[in-house]
């Protein structure tokens, strides 16, 4: 927990004191996690550094671009007849079974996705978070940063004071979520990642920058739970399901980048590597703009930060007058077909055509470490 600069008394130097004896809400109820997220957009926008963007294996990540207000797109689907008023009133909790492979959890959910995916938006805001970019057509939710302020202690004085502690304590740490659902056999699966970052000092100590941390996927689980509380399921038997998760069955997942070659071997038949590659791009943040399960391919844009062409941080002057960045994101494939007993990864251009240049191998190398972790 890191103290922002501003004046301190010494009244909230004794505060904090008692301030970290206290058990937080959740411990007291029971409850295994501490989360109580708050978003950063409007008072305190996360900036990811630019050297940041530059890393070998991170040249997908991006700072935030802008908001969708959950307000608006909640009372744009009541306008459509999306949401039906008697959903919300004692609603009919939906089947709901717990699936687990490796460290990967997800949701098989008896409901059709298109009244599932408007409930999914208004949970996340009910968490604290505003949604960042929603794409019913790919089925994909993307929250803006928020910060956990389960993390700052509390207690009696926080209490007391308020949203004056509010403004002294910062945790330094963002998760932001992605949300992503797929229609299998009448069902619908729902899978959640995040990503985690961290405020550090820089090597001189003058300042600070936001560094990426690794993905927890205890805190995916956590959040599934959640959200399996919000579409009705009691909160013991949300835990406990999620706990006892059914796993499935098979040996764990073989990924294999050779070298010198531009594909990835993937040690597991269609249907089970289809869904890991696609969790691996959540965790990646790759845009996906559509994807085709038949033909086995995600369609993504991706910007690449090492082929040496220019890319500017825009300024104010840049964003009055419309001048933008002269590298613009190619638009790939991500192609996942069946060899064999198992499958093979590789990157395609928008014809079809395989890559095999530097930027597809950049690509699968990130793939290969995301779905190493969800071994």
């Amino acid at each position: 927990m890191k103290r922002k600069p501003i004046f301190w008394t010494g009244l909230t130097l004794a505060g904090l004191v008692a301030l970290s004896g206290c058990s937080t809400m959740s411990q007291l109820t029971g409850q295994s996690e501490s989360i109580e997220y708050k978003s950063t957009v409007t008072g305190d926008p996360l900036v990811v550094p630019p050297d940041l963007t530059q890393a070998s294996d991170n040249t997908h990540y991006k700072a935030p671009a802008g908001t969708a207000r959950l307000s608006d797109y909640a009372a744009s689907q009541r306008a459509q007849g999306s949401v039906s008023p008697a959903d919300r009133v004692l609603p009919q909790a939906p089947g709901i079974q717990v699936m687990r492979d490796g460290t990967l959890r997800w949701l098989v959910v008896s409901e059709p996705a298109q009244t599932l995916y408007p409930k999914l938006i208004e949970f996340w805001g009910e968490q604290g978070f505003t949604i960042q970019s929603q794409n019913p057509q790919t089925g994909l939710i993307e929250t803006d940063w928020a910060e956990n302020r389960a993390k700052i202690p509390e207690g009696w004085l926080r209490s007391a004071l308020g949203s004056i502690l509010d403004q002294v304590f910062d945790s330094g740490e963002r998760d932001r979520f992605s949300t992503r659902i797929e229609r299998v056999n009448d069902k619908t699966e729902v899978y959640v990642t995040h990503q985690h970052m961290v405020e550090t000092p820089t090597t001189d100590g003058a300042a600070f920058k936001w560094v990426f941390g690794k993905e927890d996927p205890g805190l995916n689980a956590a959040m599934l739970a959640r959200m399996m509380v919000y579409l009705g399921t009691d909160q013991k038997k949300a835990a406990t399901d999620i706990k006892n998760a059914t796993r499935d069955t098979g040996p764990g997942t073989t990924a294999q980048l050779a070298a010198g070659q531009a594909s990835l071997v993937v040690n597991e038949a269609f249907d089970r590597a289809w869904r890991r590659v696609g969790v691996a791009i959540d965790s990646a943040r790759f845009t996906v703009e559509d994807r085709n399960r038949n033909q086995g391919d995600y369609y993504i844009r991706y910007l690449d930060t090492d082929t040496g062409q220019k890319i500017e941080q825009q300024t104010i002057f840049g964003r009055m007058f419309g001048s933008r960045n002269s590298a613009e994101p190619l638009k790939l494939r991500i192609h996942v077909a069946q060899q064999g007993n198992g499958s093979e990864v590789s990157v395609l251009d928008q014809n079809g055509k395989q890559l095999t240049d530097a930027t597809a191998r950049r690509i699968l190398t990130v793939l290969d470490k995301n779905l190493k972790e969800i071994q």
